[in-house]
């Protein structure tokens, strides 16, 4: 008798072969068949005709690293039929930690990833200082998915230099000996590799750059080569102009990165994404990333499904109005949320926000702003043409661009959003998005799971990849769904050494979606206050996910949690 039989859906296996009616059998957490169990008895059966039956996906750029040590749900990433998360991205995370430096970190992780510091100090609870046993740590715990994490480069680099460290002094030769021992004894342990940043964008809550973004070539080569002596491990960084702040400085990392990953024979993934002063920057990054694989490297890009945008609203970080005197004193009241609400609702508030006469330079700032924001609507449009921005909006509808944006963030009893996409949106359309993620040399990531809580809500991308790409988008080509969902599955395991998971194939982990493919549609994004400490994140949920199966166990049934716990800590490739 099999444990489990999902019986006649239509399977898409993660593998890109075309989709084919089938069953599923699962025995001891693993996928046992695929094919016709037609009178085979299990202890469970799911009736899966007309629904999609899928690998769940592996989430390979995620910030849970505190989360995870009190949060058993991980949302919402968990959510979007994750079932495998990569944590210790971008050179920050919380081990090694000298028992000083918690706060420290903290604010590392604040500064940079936009996680309310508060929320973290009251919900981790320090039980290590080694990262063998921050991983020990994460062991003895329990999720609704499989957690992995690397260890990152600010922490490692706090922690064998201190302060000099801490404030990005060059390292010594001894330094980067105790560095790579440090970066060593992870892998060894189970960190499925090193990251670090080097991009001026990520700054700690004081201001000063991520430890690490000025690192020379013999502290990165010098702790690379500790993944090379280990033969495991990837080396994951956010390069210099990541976010488009220097346009030289790219093309001169991806030369020391493809010299690295030849001297080390292990792969390394970067950022990438479009920017605004260098939109084409991107496509030479791509090639060249490419043309590095004949020289013995093994470079992977790593892309974004959409663009990275903003979200503005009455209750995120950002708001459009916060530039506005009348506003500011409104805001500075600390009302409740409902009594600010209908606040803004009074016309008097209303009629002062809207007079609001700036001076030349915020007048300049404003009509860019009314030209590049956008409603973000219901289901939220994340491929915005210009009759939804702002501007377009009133120019069709005899408004000014402020009163629309008052309108918009009123709707949904005040907690409407606008989305201001920033990066991969210069041609005001998502086609270099398309591109990028063609590109045979893209890893499919930067969702940024349990991060920047406050303006972005990115870790839904697993499922806009499905509802946008493969069945909706309207103002271009799509994407053929098998190919989507290996893009997120199979080559994000495989990139991670991950190879226990990511396909349905026999053996495999039994993490399984089965999807509703005509109804799966994206929530809304929602600032709730369900962090420690009260801490504010952005949310947003899905519909269409009729089950999530971890390990051969459903942790989901369409959207509710079951209250079953079957991920567990992942320590090395496998």
């Amino acid at each position: 008798m099999h444990d489990l039989v999902i019986r006649g859906g239509t399977v898409v296996d993660g593998t890109g072969a075309p989709a084919r009616t089938a069953d599923v059998a699962v025995d001891d957490g693993r996928i046992s068949g695929v094919g016709s169990f037609a009178g085979e008895a299990a202890a469970r059966t799911v009736d899966a005709d007309g629904l999609l039956v899928t690998p769940g996906w592996v989430d390979i750029h995620t910030h849970y690293d505190g989360q995870a040590t009190w949060d058993e749900v991980l949302a919402p990433s968990s959510w979007h039929g994750v079932t495998t998360v990569v944590t210790g991205n971008c050179g920050v995370g919380f081990a090694p930690a000298m028992p000083d430096r918690h706060e420290w970190l903290i604010g590392l992780m604040e500064g940079v990833e936009d996680i309310p510091g508060t929320a973290l100090s009251e919900g981790i609870r320090w039980e290590w200082e080694t990262f063998p046993e921050y991983l020990d740590t994460l062991e003895r715990r329990r999720w609704t998915i499989d957690v992995g994490t690397q260890i990152a480069h600010g922490a490692v680099r706090s922690y064998v230099m201190g302060d000099r460290g801490a404030r990005n002094e060059a390292a010594t030769s001894e330094d980067i000996r105790g560095m790579k021992q440090v970066v060593k004894e992870a892998i060894a342990a189970g960190a499925l590799g090193f990251s670090t940043s080097r991009t001026l964008a990520h700054r700690a809550i004081d201001g000063e750059p991520v430890p690490g973004t000025y690192a020379a070539e013999d502290e990165l080569f010098g702790i690379g080569s500790a993944l090379g002596e280990l033969g495991t491990g990837i080396f994951e960084l956010a390069p210099a102009g990541t976010a488009g702040e220097d346009v030289v400085a790219p093309k001169k990392e991806v030369d020391w990165m493809r010299r690295l990953s030849a001297a080390i024979h292990r792969p390394v993934t970067f950022a990438l994404v479009q920017v605004d002063a260098a939109p084409q920057l991107w496509r030479e990054l791509m090639d060249e990333s490419l043309r590095a694989v004949s020289e013995g490297a093994d470079l992977w890009p790593q892309v974004a499904g959409r663009g990275f945008g903003l979200l503005s609203g009455h209750f995120t970080t950002y708001c459009l109005l916060d530039q506005i005197p009348e506003y500011q004193i409104l805001k500075a009241k600390g009302l409740g949320p409902d009594e600010l609400i209908a606040a803004l609702r009074t016309p008097e508030v209303r009629r002062a926000v809207e007079s609001w006469v700036p001076d030349p330079a915020a007048a300049e700032r404003m009509e860019q702003a009314y030209r590049t924001t956008f409603t973000l609507g219901s289901p939220p449009e994340y491929e915005p043409g210009p009759e939804r921005s702002l501007v377009g909006i009133a120019a069709a509808t005899g408004h000014t661009p402020l009163s629309v944006a008052y309108d918009a963030m009123l709707e949904d009893d005040g907690r409407g959003l606008l989305y201001v996409p920033i990066l991969n949106y210069s041609e005001g359309d998502l086609d270099p998005v398309r591109e990028m993620l063609l590109h045979p040399r893209a890893a499919s990531g930067l969702g940024d799971g349990g991060a920047h809580c406050g303006v972005i809500c990115d870790a839904s991308q697993p499922t806009f990849m499905l509802t946008h790409w493969t069945r909706d988008r309207v103002r271009g080509e799509r994407l053929p769904l098998e190919w989507v969902v290996k893009k997120q599955t199979h080559d994000t395991a495989r990139l991670y050494g991950l190879g226990d998971r990511g396909t349905l194939d026999v053996g495999a982990v039994a993490d399984i979606n089965l999807i509703d493919y005509e109804r799966l549609q994206l929530g809304n994004p929602r600032v709730v206050a369900d962090l420690p400490a009260g801490g504010k994140r952005l949310l947003q949920d899905a519909t269409g996910y009729v089950e999530t199966i971890k390990t051969g166990v459903t942790t989901f049934a369409d959207g509710h949690d079951t209250g079953a716990r079957p991920g567990i800590l992942l320590r090395g490739a496998r």
